[in-house]
């Protein structure tokens, strides 16, 4: 954007931006979900169907997705679910905890460690191309809460495996493709080992206006990488003290062996899509002792059982 630009849009930028505070504090007073995102459904048969657009990078930042480690587990003192300062490459008091556990040489701290194992999640800009169960949403800009599983299938459209397939960007308007979310269950879990890109095509065969049109609507995405989003190591750890119950941390024992925090955890697909609370988690603690201090157990307390199981 150009100076000349910017002083010609401050009206309407101010508008706008008095507009998402309101939508945001109506959120909040709410505590609905977050109608930015967009998620999958099932049908009545089991089986869930939608095409959407990966969009390119919103306007002033270079990459068309953010990455956010996060913790989601449950102990005597409640829920623990929060974003993990190793987003940020700084120290995290879950992933020094899970150091000391893994190195006592215990079998049981090492399974405490991985049910507190750090979760990848995945936020990026799409266009809903087609929403069999919610057609209201097609023809609209969302962000879009995916996992690794999928990321790994933008990432074989980029870089594929076999000489013959050509290589696309999915995210570009132009030159990208349609993906196809083709969702099953199997064991249990949804699974999108059926999905897949469709023909590259210029996005919705729309004009180059149409598309800027398209491209404005999309959503920062460096919020959910933004420091001021996350809390400090100490506030941290003080909420982690409360779920554990100030459960004390093992001694290293003489068959030490190190914890792998690089691995990655991977969640059947259905909990990224389940609503997100909004980019920042500092509010995630108080909803999680709302829920836990009511009598009602719910589908709010389900979502937050079924955010902490393991693949």
């Amino acid at each position: 954007m150009s100076f000349a630009s910017l002083k010609k849009s401050s009206k309407s930028s101010f508008a706008k931006l008095t507009s998402t505070v309101e939508k945001m504090n109506s959120t909040e007073s709410q505590g609905g979900p977050d109608e930015r995102f967009w998620k999958p459904e099932m049908d009545k048969s089991g089986n869930g169907y939608a095409v959407i657009r990966f969009l390119p990078a919103p306007d002033g930042e270079d990459i068309p997705w953010a990455k956010v480690w996060s913790h989601a587990f449950q102990d005597k003192g409640g829920w623990y679910i929060e974003n993990s300062l190793t987003t940020l490459n700084q120290k995290d008091p879950v992933g020094e905890l899970n150091r000391e556990l893994w190195n006592s040489g215990r079998e049981s701290d090492k399974e405490i460690a991985r049910k507190q194992k750090r979760k990848l999640s995945y936020y990026s800009n799409i266009y809903v191309v087609e929403d069999p169960l919610h057609p209201e949403n097609e023809g609209k800009v969302f962000l879009y809460k995916f996992g690794k599983k999928i990321f790994d299938k933008l990432t074989e459209a980029m870089q594929p495996a076999f000489a013959d397939e050509k290589p696309i960007n999915p995210f570009d308007m132009w030159e990208g493709a349609n993906f196809k979310l083709k969702i099953r269950k199997v064991e249990g879990y949804w699974n999108y080992d059926k999905s897949d890109f469709a023909a590259p095509s210029t996005l919705g065969g729309f004009s180059d206006d149409e598309l800027e049109v398209i491209w404005k609507k999309e959503y920062s995405l460096t919020e959910f990488t933004d420091p001021r989003n996350f809390k400090t190591f100490d506030e941290l750890q003080n909420r982690l003290n409360i779920v554990l119950g100030n459960r004390p941390a093992r001694a290293v024992g003489p068959n030490a062996s190190a914890f792998n925090e690089e691995e990655e955890e991977v969640l059947p697909e259905e909990l990224y899509a389940a609503p997100t609370p909004a980019a920042s988690t500092s509010n995630w603690s108080d909803a999680i002792d709302s829920v836990s201090s009511s009598n009602d157990d719910g589908p709010d307390l389900s979502y937050f059982a079924r955010l902490a199981e393991e693949d």
